[in-house]
């Protein structure tokens, strides 16, 4: 096992107007499992081909066990890599896929069949040990690209993307494996997907990176109760928070044309804008003339819950603006239908202020 740090990694592509890792500074704990979560080119693969030496590091310096590994060339880091794409050799069975690595590091052929094996076992492979990868189902080739990895015995696992390649009910499946079987071994493992689900079901911990620049990293539960930003708010969660223009006022924050009292103290003077933060859990339905007017413009009922998509309006049925979108979870027996106006009551205590132009989080002040 061994600890992973980024110094001020940084990694700018030639011809690229901006870093694609920019200064990324990131403590891995030794058996961690760590999750690099964020939108499709945010940096997230470079930083985890800069740890195998995939991808070279322009500026700062990347650690293993404290020892800076600038300089060592991929086979010599003692990772393991899996691909997004699973990378087997097609004209190889599964056991000789499993056990290439090790031919090449002249392992004894004996230790090789017994490692391979144990792998297999713990994978629940044992059986297509003799297949092709043609052979085999995306589940199996999943499994046989982290036994190749496994029977190497690394001290850091990489893993790009492993599940995006599954059907959905696999991948939920597949995920709840690989955390298990992380947490068996104890392998320090960096974890890369573009699926905030995913990042928050399976890390210890989780990165959310946008634009080559490190959000904020800290426990699931922490990233979706206390986002430091409206980006790491809207990205963490399904459905993602609702982000609403508000104005501040005396009595608390405009929404529209409903003015939703602050309790625990207002994050600025009056008349100055904010984008208000509101989870759909922490809205319900309320009885007409109490709580936010919305009109429903889409219902997904998705057995024991609900999802209400609506649009902020005025009592008068008129839409305030067309971007003003709200999702609020109900009980699906009380699910209104699409075109009603209803009202939205929120729930004390659960709404998040931003900054409207930089997108910082602005705490309350009472």
């Amino acid at each position: 096992m061994a600890t992973v740090t980024f110094k001020d990694a940084t990694r700018i592509f030639p011809n690229s107007e901006r870093p694609a890792v920019d200064h990324l500074n990131l403590d891995v704990h030794d058996g961690e499992f760590l999750v690099l979560v964020g939108p499709s080119g945010c940096g997230k693969t470079t930083s985890l081909r800069m740890i195998a030496g995939l991808e070279n590091v322009d500026e700062g310096a990347i650690l293993i066990d404290g020892k800076d590994v600038g300089n060592l060339a991929p086979r010599d880091r003692d990772i393991a890599m899996v691909f997004q794409n699973y990378a087997l050799y097609p004209h190889m069975n599964v056991a000789q896929n499993m056990g290439f690595a090790l031919r090449m590091a002249k392992v004894p052929k004996a230790e090789i069949v017994e490692r391979v094996r144990a792998a297999a076992k713990i994978l629940d492979i044992v059986d297509y040990l003799g297949r092709k990868p043609r052979e085999l189902s995306g589940g199996q080739r999943q499994r046989v690209a982290m036994g190749r990895a496994i029977v190497r015995e690394p001290r850091v696992f990489l893993m790009d993307e492993p599940l995006s390649n599954l059907d959905a009910k696999l991948r939920v499946a597949t995920r709840a494996e690989i955390a298990a079987l992380q947490h068996k071994l104890g392998v320090t493992t960096i974890y890369v997907t573009h699926d905030q689900v995913e990042a928050m079901t399976m890390g210890d911990r989780v990165a959310v990176i946008k634009d080559g620049l490190l959000q904020q990293c800290d426990t699931p539960h922490a990233l979706y109760e206390d986002p430091v930003n409206a980006f790491v708010a809207g990205f963490i969660g399904s459905p993602s928070m609702n982000l609403l223009e508000g104005t501040i006022e005396a009595r608390g924050v405009r929404l529209g044309s409903t003015v939703i009292p602050v309790a625990d103290g207002l994050p600025k003077a009056g008349g100055e804008a904010v984008t208000v933060g509101l989870r759909p859990e922490s809205l319900a339905l309320t009885t007409a003339g109490n709580g936010i007017p919305v009109i429903v413009t889409i219902v997904e009922e998705l057995g024991a819950e609900a999802f209400v998509h609506a649009q902020l309006a005025t009592e008068a049925d008129t839409i305030v603006k067309a971007e003003n979108n709200v999702i609020a979870r109900v009980e699906p027996r009380a699910a209104p239908a699409k075109g009603e106006l209803i009202h939205l009551r929120v729930a004390h205590g659960s709404i998040l202020f931003f900054d409207a132009a930089s997108g910082d989080r602005i705490p309350s002040r009472s």
